[in-house]
């Protein structure tokens, strides 16, 4: 049965996963570390190496959603059996924190990474910054329970009072996550940035296509691990990682490389709206009424900020619609139906009435 021994320990395992094993492992299963997923074969780690495995029968019966599946990050229980040293996964442990979107084109969610104590949003300064995609990853981070760092790249190729303009409008947005500044030319931050990856934590990079997260992850390695493409002329990189890969370093630290998301819908944006929104939260109970929309009301707190100036009315405005997506998407399928009915019914009579 899985324990908290020292050697499990440094990839991640704690009293939690102790707990989960203690109630859902078999007395031979063995527990591990989803690496990568790859066409049905995942990649396990534990203590006694790198071995791959495959899910068992029941496993796959019972967790037909994609969701309910391994990801990387994940832990399992798993049947070592045979001379070739493969495994049958019988079991997923309940996940400690998650990143998931809405899978692209299709009802349903998308894991991403599961069990990140860290979640690194990275842009870049040159072409790539913007706020409202950062205040949207954010969202998504505190919705799965990790904790956010902002990593600001291509530092050399923008003028240093740009990149100081960018933190300025990240603070003023009322962003208090830690903002990290890096040049994979320069070297700038690199130094800093490894000093505060902490052995047996698990740092997941995300950001948009061509922002250096897979060079970033090259020089943390110290060897070209993950393929990456030369520079564009535009000055943004060719993005070429494909899959999720959870990563080793020297020092005892996990890191997650992943492919570039410049778009993704979130699936409980209000559980997590006070990972970019934190100063219009805090206003919120300054407010005439609880529950208050903060759009019309009398006595908003938060619609006397933005007329005052003090709240900028971008970061106000993706506020709500970031409050409109959680309410959506709270919504179960039969009542998102009716929804559109209605609205579609209110198209047809405006046309009539034109």
């Amino acid at each position: 049965m899985p324990d908290l021994n020292p050697d499990r320990a440094a990839l991640g395992w704690n009293p939690w996963f102790a707990e989960q094993a203690r109630l859902h492992c078999g007395p031979a299963d063995t527990a591990a570390r989803v690496t990568s997923v790859d066409r049905g074969w995942l990649v396990l780690l534990n203590e006694t190496g790198v071995f791959r495995a495959q899910l068992s029968g029941n496993l796959l019966h019972s967790a037909r959603a994609a969701a309910a599946r391994p990801c990387v990050g994940d832990w399992v229980c798993v049947a070592r059996a045979g001379a070739d040293g493969f495994g049958s996964v019988q079991a997923l442990l309940e996940r400690q924190t998650s990143l998931r979107r809405k899978a692209a084109g299709a009802v349903g969610e998308q894991m991403i990474a599961a069990n990140v104590d860290c979640v690194i949003v990275v842009q870049s300064c040159h072409y790539d910054f913007n706020l409202k995609r950062l205040e949207r990853y954010l969202t998504m981070v505190a919705e799965g329970g990790a904790t956010p760092w902002i990593l600001l790249t291509k530092t050399d190729l923008v003028a240093p009072e740009i990149v100081e303009g960018q933190i300025a409008e990240i603070r003023g947005a009322g962003i208090a996550a830690p903002v990290l500044r890096l040049s994979n030319v320069t070297h700038e931050g690199i130094d800093e940035l490894q000093r505060m990856l902490v052995p047996g934590q698990t740092y997941c990079f995300v950001g948009s296509s061509g922002v250096g997260k897979s060079t970033l992850i090259n020089g943390l390695i110290g060897h070209a691990q993950q393929e990456t493409k030369t520079v564009s002329g535009s000055g943004e990189g060719r993005h070429t990682t494909v899959r999720r890969e959870l990563i080793v370093l020297a020092n005892g630290a996990m890191v997650i490389d992943n492919p570039g998301m410049r778009e993704f819908g979130l699936l409980d944006a209000e559980a997590g709206l006070a990972g970019g929104f934190a100063d219009i939260l805090a206003l919120a109970p300054q407010c005439k009424f609880n529950n208050c929309t903060h759009v019309s009301e009398p006595g908003c707190a938060v619609l006397a900020a933005v007329s005052a100036g003090t709240l900028d009315r971008g970061h106000y405005d993706n506020f709500l619609k970031l409050a409109r997506e959680a309410k959506l998407g709270a919504l179960s399928p039969a009542e998102k139906r009716k929804k559109e009915r209605a609205f579609g019914r209110l198209v047809k009579s405006a046309k009539k009435d034109r």
